[in-house]
């Protein structure tokens, strides 16, 4: 893989190239490795008011997954390849390889968190412990709309370009509890527009199947990574209850939901949600090095 840098917005100037294609990379801070990685129709946009927080204490890694943001999915380089939750994780695979970590934090929201839990336990990621944001991990975890778009993906690839934006504009706006100003929502709108943007959409919308996640959900039990499950109290598209089923699926792991947040807890909530992330990592670290005889697990409530 090749390294090479690029001027756009929101920081992420590295490219990395990978098997299917070319991605968009950022790293911040100092500290014991961090990755972030989003879900869907968001990009590493989602991240950038929780960044500053956690870098503070970690190297923060962020990446936008292939064939969202400005990462590239190229069919030239592999015929077969679809942004689907399978070639994300193989394509975090070789992230972690490429960028060196041994055994990284890894923080997995929407898909993201299907990515991260295949990643870990069929590509063989290491991860010194996982954080699963309003996750979609237990299936099924298809909102009715993208279950519409997949049935008569047809009627929306050729559906009025300013009709077809209307509808991701709206779309994209349910995603929170507080509302998004309108440069907000333009930035998470932006590598949707047009004729390839729609396509784009599309295609995600496509590849995106609870089969992917299907073989992680039959080995969350063999999870040892401390774990933590994190949601937002006004998810309108996964709800709550969801997050507590996961918790209660994966040994060991913790519960905590962030009020005031709905599915994009990380745009609603960027500076609480950081703080629970680096307190998470702290605490597993302070254990870590107290060693069994010292450790006390912290168990977080309910927000």
């Amino acid at each position: 893989m090749t390294t090479h840098s690029r001027t756009r917005p929101w920081h992420l100037h590295q490219y990395v190239q990978v098997t299917a294609g070319e991605v968009a990379t950022g790293v911040f801070g100092d500290g014991p490795p961090v990755v972030l990685v989003h879900g869907t129709p968001a990009s590493s946009y989602l991240w950038r008011n929780a960044v500053p927080t956690l870098a503070r204490h970690h190297t923060v890694y962020v990446w936008d997954l292939l064939g969202f943001g400005a990462s590239r999915l190229d069919r030239d380089l592999d015929p077969g390849a679809t942004p689907s939750i399978a070639q994300q994780a193989r394509t975090l695979a070789e992230l972690v390889e490429h960028w060196g970590l041994e055994t990284p934090a890894l923080v997995g929201h929407d898909i993201g968190g299907g990515v991260v839990m295949r990643a870990h336990l069929l590509e063989g990621v290491p991860a010194s412990r996982i954080a699963l944001l309003d996750a979609a991990v237990l299936g099924p975890w298809n909102t009715p709309f993208t279950e519409h778009q997949q049935r008569y993906a047809e009627a929306y690839r050729t559906m009025p370009l300013h009709i077809f934006d209307d509808l991701v504009t709206a779309r994209l706006r349910t995603a929170v509890h507080r509302p998004m100003s309108e440069e907000v929502a333009e930035s998470y709108r932006a590598p949707w527009a047009g004729a390839e943007g729609q396509q784009r959409w599309i295609d995600q919308v496509c590849a995106v199947s609870f089969e992917d996640t299907r073989e992680a959900v039959a080995r969350l039990g063999e999870v040892s990574a401390p774990t933590l499950v994190v949601w937002g109290a006004e998810d309108q598209w996964l709800a709550p209850a969801t997050g507590d089923r996961l918790a209660a699926a994966i040994p060991g792991a913790e519960r905590v939901t962030i009020p005031g947040a709905g599915h994009f807890i990380a745009e609603d909530r960027p500076e609480e949600t950081a703080k629970v992330l680096v307190d998470f990592f702290a605490a597993e670290r302070a254990r870590a090095e107290a060693g069994p005889a010292g450790a006390t697990r912290v168990r977080r409530g309910e927000g």
